[in-house]
């Protein structure tokens, strides 16, 4: 009788931190958490915006709920192909230790608290802007990747949409030519165009590209078994994939220097904008020399990182 006693408890606990652990899974958390990151780094860039734990706080929470929701109906979407793939067998609509009910209900809920959230504490602007993303990856980006190579493109719109959220969050502008008032460092007040959340936004998109080819690169097998077409030749880990690759790291070099000369950050950021992106075309042309995956896991581990220290950077060195 003790034992059964002693069991049940145990099993309870465990039975609820296996819940926990799936839902974790669900919303990518660690995917989420970046993406939430950016768009919390990017409100605090607005020129008009000051520290305030309880506004940042509540846009993490916000963003988490739009987020998570994207990506629950992402796994929910994709259950299928999900099993058929090592890196995703064990997702939990996939595995069946969650109902299709169960995760459409979750997305649904999240992503009504998400927007509800952004439009009431922040603005409607932002609120739209995260429907719109949340819509565009699940129902445009997600049914796209069995399709054709071009939902990569697709798929880095609402990407890097969190940027551009978080700046309309904090000014309430979607328009890149409106104009408002805002307080340098200095205490100088000046007049701002809104360019700074397109700037933020282009960043994040261009950084994608490197950064989810060399993803598809090292997971081509298993994104092939599932029919998904992600890389940009049709051969799949090819010379002219890695050579887009490349071509995208470029990209972002002469990118990386528009927030000095549009007063979203100074010029020790604009150094270690430049260092980043110089290193991104560094690791992109080892891989299109070495064709390995030891070159694709480089270009993605150094991916992780730049947008940390990028968005860092941009924010202790705000003008």
């Amino acid at each position: 009788m003790n034992k059964t006693v002693s069991i049940i408890p145990h099993s309870s606990s465990y039975t609820i931190s296996s819940k926990v652990k799936d839902y974790f899974i669900l919303i990518k958390f660690t995917l989420s958490f970046m993406v939430v990151f950016s768009s919390v780094v990017c409100y605090l860039l607005a020129p008009n915006v000051e520290y305030n734990l309880a506004s940042v706080l509540i846009l993490f929470f916000a963003g988490l709920c739009i987020t998570g929701s994207a990506n629950a109906i992402n796994q929910t979407v994709e259950r299928k192909t999900d099993a058929l793939m090592k890196r995703t067998a064990n997702r939990p609509v996939a595995a069946g230790r969650m109902s299709v009910n169960e995760a459409w209900a979750f997305a649904i809920i999240a992503g009504g608290i998400g927007i509800i959230i952004m439009g009431y504490w922040f603005n409607f602007a932002s609120a739209l802007l995260s429907l719109f993303s949340l819509f565009l990856y699940a129902f445009i980006y997600t049914p796209l990747k069995r399709v054709n190579a071009i939902s990569v493109i697709v798929g880095a719109f609402p990407g890097a949409l969190p940027c551009l959220i978080g700046w309309v969050a904090g000014t309430g502008y979607v328009n890149p030519f409106a104009s408002f008032q805002g307080v340098l460092s200095n205490g100088e007040v000046v007049q701002f165009m809104n360019y700074g959340g397109y700037i933020l936004f282009a960043i994040q998109f261009f950084w994608q590209f490197p950064h989810f080819w060399a993803i598809a690169w090292l997971a081509h097998k298993d994104y092939d078994k599932a029919g998904f077409k992600l890389l940009p030749s049709r051969e799949g880990t090819t010379r002219f994939s890695a050579m887009q690759t490349v071509i995208y790291s470029m990209m972002m070099v002469p990118i990386g220097m528009l927030p000095y000369y549009f007063n979203v950050g100074g010029i020790l950021s604009f150094w270690v904008l430049l260092v980043c992106n110089l290193w991104m075309v560094f690791v992109s042309i080892l891989l299109m020399i070495k064709m390995n995956s030891a070159a694709a896991r480089r270009v993605m581990f150094s991916s992780y990182f730049y947008l940390m220290i990028v968005f860092l950077a941009l924010l202790f060195d705000k003008v």
